[in-house]
């Protein structure tokens, strides 16, 4: 397949690129490592009119501890995977990164661009979900920070306006006494997973959960925040029975999955709950390490 005609621009300064969003809009598409954008535009499931390429915006790519971590979204994927900062203030990043397709699809891709893709099976958004990480949009008349609560609309779409274009990311601190884990199964390894979570837990002084996170991929139209389950932990002592408890209310009440053409929405929910077991039983263990 061949996509359908488009305007061409890679613009040398952040300026130029979003004076570019300023005049086209939605029909004016950010490219940064392509390795989502171009295969729907061969495949015509996206035709925008100009596609605006960002890599030669350097300042864009960057990884620095201010207060918190700022990444830019121009950032690859694998240098992402390989950076001290990112290994020691966002270990769950460090964690997930390794699990996106392959070395050669982390090598293209993008931090940011994954993010704004917003695709309900990407491990990046559960992430970002999870330790509430909040999204830096520009557009020629400004710039606003969006939580990660509001970033991810739906299925492949985001918050931003059509004049904007993310531009960075602030990955908070874990909280003391916090014990994370990014586990997902797929068919193969850089396939898509079947299901897959990012888990935090919290506890309080004396050993009992004060909060968690599960946060899934791939069971909903986009990260499935478990709320029910987590508040399920709360005050409880980490354990089998209360992880194992978690587990089977994330997987029958805090999501709706769509099954697929290797996974029912049924073994998707049973797969959620043996991996929910797992991250639980993962994150507890790192608090009790540390």
């Amino acid at each position: 397949m061949k996509p359908a005609p488009f305007e061409y621009h890679a613009p040398d300064t952040l300026e130029e690129a979003l004076e570019l969003k300023a005049q086209h809009g939605d029909e004016g598409k950010a490219l940064a490592g392509g390795q989502s954008l171009i295969p729907a535009m061969n495949f015509r499931v996206a035709q925008p009119t100009l596609l605006i390429d960002l890599n030669r915006i350097g300042e864009l790519r960057y990884i620095r501890k201010n207060g918190v971590l700022h990444i830019g979204a121009m950032t690859q994927q694998s240098h992402a995977e390989r950076d001290p900062l990112v290994a020691k203030h966002a270990p769950l990043l460090h964690e997930a990164i390794p699990n996106i397709a392959h070395p050669q699809i982390r090598n293209r891709g993008t931090i940011g661009g994954s993010l704004a893709h917003a695709d309900p099976a990407a491990e990046l958004p559960v992430v970002a979900t999870a330790l509430n990480t909040r999204f830096r949009a520009q557009s020629a008349k400004g710039d606003r920070w969006i939580e990660a609560k509001a970033f991810f609309a739906g299925l492949f779409t985001n918050s931003m306006q059509p004049d904007e274009l993310l531009v960075g990311i602030a990955f908070p601190e874990m909280a003391e006494r916090t014990g994370y884990a990014f586990v997902e199964l797929a068919r193969r390894h850089g396939d898509y997973a079947m299901a897959g979570l990012a888990a935090l837990v919290t506890l309080n002084e004396e050993g009992t959960i004060k909060e968690s996170r599960l946060v899934y991929l791939n069971v909903g139209d986009g990260p499935v925040d478990a709320v029910t389950a987590c508040a399920s932990l709360i005050g409880k002592k980490p354990g089998d029975a209360a992880f194992k408890e978690a587990a089977q209310i994330a997987s029958q009440k805090d999501m709706e999955p769509f099954g697929n053409l290797h996974a029912s929405a049924d073994y998707q929910r049973h797969l959620s709950a043996v991996l929910t077991e797992r991250a639980l039983a993962k994150a507890y263990e790192r608090v009790k390490a540390a």
